[in-house]
């Protein structure tokens, strides 16, 4: 993932007009996409709701509330340009990453709550994304709220109520029979969707200049500063290392994808840099902050979970 991203990236840069011939297909992509990791989900984490509350809201919270206005204040102190700044916002507010799914039960953090926040999240994407674009966007571009929810139902909701349901249904057996058979045209979706939409940013990568650096810089800076800020909190928060490793990679990871699609589709190009370039440090990030975990559970476990 850290290399096969970026090589996508430069490939679609590379091949710009093949790119924009193929747009149509990455709705259908994602879609397949979410169908696929949301096989793995089920409605038994919706009963966290029940249990954890407090740290599911928290959590909504800093994806959605927290982390968009610090985007907001960092964007707008450093670049004078208002579609850059949306796009730095977008980056940050897409719902948290499937893919943090995988990190979180790498790095033994508590899998149900995960699960729980990837699903509750993915559903109110709809509500929230527009909403948050709106404030942002102001009076200065239009931007087609009904599309957009239409298309967060469709390449996000929708495929992750049908994937869950049929989880339910066969109790399980689908994920491991037919969810592994997926799992590589997943990624292989994933790299197509980053692929086809860096041909929307080709003419920006191919004049290389300081506010192009300055835009990768900043993207980095907002990355890390999540997955810090979700370990500071988690800390001050709670005594739960599971919970606290849960937190720090459903609050640092992003299912940049999604932002890719929605920037593409309903705003200038310039806007998709700061959602692309997410991906050039996600997977990265998260394997360097999985080191860092285990160095704090080895540290703080004991002493927090007594």
């Amino acid at each position: 993932m850290p290399i096969l991203t970026p090589l996508s990236l430069v490939v679609g840069v590379l091949l710009e007009n093949v790119g924009h011939q193929l747009l149509f297909l990455v709705p259908w992509l994602f879609a397949f996409m979410t169908f696929a990791g949301s096989l793995s989900m089920n409605f038994e984490a919706i009963k966290s709701l029940k249990k954890y509350p407090a740290v599911i809201f928290i959590a909504i919270a800093f994806l959605h509330l927290l982390m968009p206005v610090w985007a907001y204040f960092v964007s707008t102190i450093i670049f004078d340009d208002h579609l850059l700044t949306i796009g730095f916002v977008l980056a940050v507010a897409i719902p948290t990453g499937v893919t943090s799914f995988i990190w979180v039960s790498i790095c033994r953090g508590h899998l149900v709550l995960c699960l729980a926040i990837i699903l509750i999240d993915t559903l109110l994407s709809p509500i929230v994304i527009p909403a948050l674009l709106h404030i942002v966007v102001g009076q200065t571009i239009k931007i087609d709220t009904t599309g957009l929810i239409l298309d967060l139902l469709w390449m996000i909701v929708v495929p992750s109520i049908v994937g869950v349901a049929l989880n339910e249904f066969t109790k399980g057996n689908i994920a491991v029979t037919l969810g592994k058979k997926l799992a590589p045209f997943s990624k292989l979706s994933l790299f197509s969707i980053v692929m086809i939409n860096s041909s929307a940013i080709a003419p920006y990568m191919k004049n290389i200049s300081w506010e192009l650096v300055g835009v990768i810089l900043v993207v980095f800076v907002l990355a890390v500063s999540g997955y810090v800020f979700c370990l500071a909190l988690g800390h001050i928060l709670w005594k739960d290392t599971s919970i606290i490793t849960m937190f720090v990679f459903t609050g640092g990871m992003r299912n940049i994808a999604v932002g890719v699609v929605i920037a593409t589709t309903y705003f200038p190009a310039k806007t998709v840099m700061p959602v692309v370039f997410g991906m050039l440090f996600q997977q990265v990030l998260a394997s360097l902050f999985s080191r860092v975990i285990e160095k704090y559970q080895l540290k703080y476990g004991e002493r927090l979970q007594t």
